[in-house]
């Protein structure tokens, strides 16, 4: 399963090519992919309207929704953020610490355009699509 975050679906959504868009238009057919409520939320919140909301919103709920947030995860999560600052890499979104930790714990990849995942990747073992 790979995970697209916000990141990724924003740029889809606008038009905008890149390595990251250009794989998840190449694979939304032929790939198994999903997104977290938390992604869900984000994606949502950044629209200027309601019509368009729900046009993305309904194109969103083709794909897995999975709960990102539970006790275990909130736990793990804290835990990771502080095994990377003791590594001297502080994250600064509780969002992406929670996003990267659901990753890991379920062994999903991201697809990403958010260099705050790298540390994740380097000192965690975020399994990360590189297009």
């Amino acid at each position: 399963m790979v995970i697209v975050d916000t990141s990724v679906w924003v740029d889809y959504f606008n038009g905008v090519e890149n390595a990251e868009s250009n794989w998840l238009e190449w694979h939304l057919d032929e790939q198994r992919l999903g997104l977290t409520t938390i992604i869900l939320s984000e994606i949502l919140q950044g629209l200027g309207d309601e019509k368009t909301a729900a046009l993305v919103e309904a194109e969103l709920l083709q794909f897995e929704i999975f709960e990102g947030t539970s006790r275990k995860l909130a736990v793990q999560s804290a835990r990771n953020y502080r095994t990377l600052r003791n590594h001297g890499k502080t994250a600064r979104k509780t969002v992406d610490v929670l996003i990267a930790t659901f990753c890991i714990e379920e062994q999903h990849s991201l697809l990403h355009r958010d260099r705050d995942f790298d540390p994740f990747e380097e000192l965690l073992g975020l399994s990360v699509i590189h297009p």
